[in-house]
């Protein structure tokens, strides 16, 4: 069923402002843009990172085709009361883990560029560090040196 990890996506109500950000976080410009919606290929493998704007998050909770007259409750606007994405406060939901080579400089440099700490720097076991930052935008970034992972590329034909 899950076969690995295809697109995370987080959202922003100020998209233009989460686009900024994370283009200085990766270094690189989204590949993909739409009105309210940019995507980025990042890291080893190419995995997706989509921004997208919280105004839009409703549209993709409520159905595609709603019966006229309907009296089914509708979703929530996707923002928090302090103008963060997410319906239950900053920092909720699950937390993805990226992996860097050096997980206090990228836990300091995202602090730095005005993330705010969620998860200090810590070892979940040998091979194993990690640490989780909620970005300007009320989403959860996790950054994890994974030793699995590394052990893995080879496997998948990169370095």
């Amino acid at each position: 069923m899950l076969r690995g990890m295809s697109t995370v996506r987080y959202q922003a109500a100020d998209f233009e402002a989460a686009k900024k950000w994370y283009v200085e976080v990766l270094g690189v410009e989204p590949y993909f843009e739409r009105p309210g919606y940019a995507e980025f290929r990042i890291g080893d493998h190419q995995h997706e990172l989509g921004l997208l704007d919280a105004a839009y998050a409703t549209m993709l909770r409520a159905p595609a085709n709603p019966p006229t007259g309907s009296t089914a409750p509708q979703p929530s606007t996707g923002v928090a009361a302090d103008g963060r994405g997410g319906d239950s406060g900053v920092g909720s939901g699950a937390v993805i883990y990226w992996h860097v080579d050096d997980v206090t400089a990228a836990y300091d440099r995202l602090l730095t560029l005005g993330a705010t700490p969620h998860e200090p720097p810590r070892q979940f076991g040998e091979g194993f560090i990690g640490a989780a930052v909620v970005d300007p935008f009320g989403n959860v970034l996790g950054v994890m040196y994974n030793q699995h992972y590394l052990d893995m590329l080879p496997a998948a034909g990169a370095e």
